[in-house]
C-alpha cells in the first residue's frame, strides 16, 4: 500500500516513534508499504520552525535528507493538487492538511493521519 504521512506522523516517525500508535508503527514497518512525504509537510515544518513553535524544532532540510536516505519518496505539489483543494468540504481549515488530503485523493495514496478532523474527509484516509 502507498502511504502519505501527515506532518505529525512524519515528525513522530522521524524523531519520536514512541508517539506513534501501534497501528501506525505496524503500517510504517511493513516492508510491502511504500512511504511518501509531501512537500507541503516540509513547507509547514519550515514555516512553523521559523516561528519558533516548540513542536516543530526540526530543520526541514535535515529531515528531508533523512527521509530520502531511509527510502521515503517525496511527493511534490502540482497544480491538480491545488485545484482539488477547492472541492473539499470545510471540515478542516488548515491549508497544509487540506493540501495533503487533496494529494491523497488525486494520487490515490492513503493518507495516514493522527488528526481526527482530517480523518473525517472522504477518500483514501486512514486514522492512526
Amino acid at each position: 500500500m502507498k502511504l502519505l504521512l501527515d506532518t505529525h506522523i512524519l515528525l513522530w516517525a522521524a524523531g519520536q516513534p514512541d508517539r506513534l500508535s501501534s497501528a501506525a508503527t505496524a503500517l510504517l514497518e511493513a516492508p510491502e508499504n511504500e512511504l511518501f512525504f509531501s512537500a507541503a509537510s516540509l513547507w509547514e515544518i519550515a514555516i512553523k520552525h521559523s516561528l519558533g513553535r516548540d513542536d516543530f524544532k526540526v530543520d526541514a532540510s535535515v529531515l528531508r535528507r533523512g527521509l530520502l536516505d531511509n527510502g521515503y519518496s517525496e511527493l511534490p505539489i502540482v497544480s491538480e493538487h491545488a485545484i482539488t483543494v477547492r472541492t473539499l468540504p470545510p471540515i478542516h481549515k488548515d491549508p497544509f492538511d487540506r493540501m495533503l488530503i487533496a494529494q491523497a485523493m488525486v494520487e490515490g495514496i492513503t493518507l495516514l493521519t493522527a488528526d481526527a478532523l482530517v480523518a473525517q474527509y472522504p477518500g483514501p484516509i486512514q486514522s492512526a
